[in-house]
């Protein structure tokens, strides 16, 4: 999975923070419709083999199997598990009321595996940077 980012600043001999723009559901024109309340921006550091410096645009790279693994476990386990209870709860012949709480508990349950799997996770997603596009001012 390859995005677009700027290189902020040098965190070592080879690793760098970089600056990611996360794509919005508007097409970033917040100007537009101000809608968007939160920054677009995201940093985290990647690997610089190619000795971009501070204000460089680059592209960077992950692996897509890691990135799609978290997006599995943080937004389909949970509704899986949502699901799960309620049928679980509807087949033991509980109302409808009580069949929605239990799959709501099964939902934060859920949720608590992702958290729980996401913070023991032995080999995090990495990023590195793999070309440079240009220069913008940092």
């Amino acid at each position: 999975m390859t995005q677009f980012a700027v290189l902020k600043r040098l965190t070592g001999p080879d690793r760098a923070e970089v600056e990611v723009l996360r794509g919005t559901a508007c097409g970033g024109d917040c100007g537009s419709c101000e809608a968007c309340h939160y920054t677009s921006k995201i940093r985290v550091e990647a690997r610089n083999d190619i000795g971009a410096q501070p204000g460089d645009r680059v592209e960077i790279e992950a692996r897509t199997s890691k990135v799609l693994g978290a997006a599995v476990l943080v937004y389909v386990v949970p509704f899986v598990l949502f699901f799960i209870g309620y049928a679980i709860a509807a087949a033991s012949g509980l109302g409808e009321g009580l069949s929605m709480v239990i799959s709501f508990a099964f939902f934060a349950a859920g949720m608590g595996i992702a958290v729980f799997v996401g913070r023991r996770k032995k080999n995090p997603i990495t990023y590195s940077i793999t070309s440079i596009i240009g220069h913008e001012a940092v």
